[in-house]
């Protein structure tokens, strides 16, 4: 019998191809993942920090000692530009009185960088094979301080060297999407010449499962799972445990900044209010589409669940937390996706999609 998501996958066709499920970044080259898949946000938005807002030239000639022989300095060219161009539009506002000092490649030229790097080919490997294809390889920030980043380049992860962090989602190194390093900005200390450093690395995450708030988690929950993720549908935290430490994450590039004092009181201050970026989609759409793929009694349900919400007897929270007990992750994501993939069609041709709605949209964040 096929389930209900081989269902629904063959009747909502029209919503599009769900490219967020298996976009994982197996590319090697960091220009293509940044230039076709790297923003979230507005097409336009890269126009709205320049180098004279953010208070950049080129790379200073500001000189911070690493003891990693495979970390090289780039010039002023493309990589460069679109490394500093994505932390910049990422971190929003701050960007206006945040300076880049210099951004550093990892060559792996050297032995151990280059059994390192060897290693993590192994690995991705073996996990694309278990996942049916999919390593799901995402480029994402590691914050440290630039002690720990040095012993990180030079030796690898380590339990002697814990990487401090303001969450708490079990034993494991803690990274940031690419678009969204503002967790891994907090974990950064400001060294004796006042800059912060951020790690640009590849990760292996696999199949991703659910970590909550508290864990005391050190390793997947079972052998379908390579790493965690603090939210399944938009996450801010990617964890890979320390079992997978030194074989899923590979350190491609560092870049070095400059941010004002008190940046964290700075930038909630300043921080407009900003519809999601998440995937969304309005609660009578999703329930016309998941009348197409869930038994009547299951709709049913959902709708009076709605209908509770709308009438104050639920809240927000507990509403989609039934609606994702009775139709579960996967057929959300894909119909939700799918959904949204439809939206950036139609808006590209001049139509009006269904999130145009504004009547109790479902926000998955």
């Amino acid at each position: 019998m096929r389930s209900n998501q081989d269902k629904c996958r063959e009747r909502i066709q029209q919503f599009g191809n769900d490219h967020c499920l298996a976009n994982g970044a197996s590319d090697h080259d960091v220009s293509d993942r940044f230039s076709d898949a790297g923003d979230s946000t507005d097409p336009d938005q890269d126009s709205v920090v320049s180098d004279s807002e953010s208070g950049i030239s080129g790379p200073s000639m500001e000189h911070v000692e690493w003891i990693n022989e495979g970390l090289v300095k780039l010039a002023e060219e493309k990589i460069y530009d679109l490394i500093k161009r994505k932390f910049l539009t990422s971190i929003g506002l701050l960007s206006q009185e945040t300076t880049v000092s210099a951004v550093y490649k990892n060559s792996h030229s050297t032995h151990i960088g280059q059994a390192r790097l060897h290693t993590f080919q192994i690995y991705l490997q073996a996990i694309a094979k278990k996942n049916g294809g999919n390593a799901n390889v995402k480029y994402a920030w590691l914050g440290a301080s630039k002690d720990q980043i040095n012993s990180i380049l030079g030796y690898g992860f380590s339990h002697c060297n814990k990487l401090e962090s303001s969450q708490s989602l079990g034993n494991g190194i803690y990274l940031s999407p690419d678009d969204h390093p503002l967790k891994s900005l907090e974990d950064t200390v400001v060294d004796e010449d006042g800059l912060r450093h951020l790690l640009l690395c590849r990760v292996i995450l696999g199949k991703s499962e659910l970590v909550h708030p508290g864990s005391r988690q050190n390793h997947p929950c079972s052998e379908a799972f390579d790493s965690g993720v603090d939210n399944l549908f938009a996450p801010k935290t990617y964890i890979i445990w320390s079992t997978s430490m030194n074989t899923h994450i590979l350190p491609e590039y560092l870049i070095s900044f400059r941010t004002p004092p008190r940046w964290k009181g700075a930038l909630k201050a300043k921080q407009p209010l900003r519809m999601p970026t998440s995937p969304w989609m309005p609660f009578p759409a999703l329930i016309s589409v998941l009348s197409k793929c869930l038994p009547a009694p299951q709709i049913d349900m959902i709708t009076k669940y709605h209908k509770d919400h709308r009438d104050h007897k639920i809240s927000r929270h507990e509403l989609i937390k039934r609606v994702r007990q009775i139709a579960g992750d996967d057929l959300l994501i894909h119909v939700i996706k799918s959904s949204r993939t439809q939206q950036s069609t139609g808006s590209r041709n001049g139509q009006r999609t269904a999130a145009g709605s504004v009547d109790s949209p479902i926000f998955l964040e």
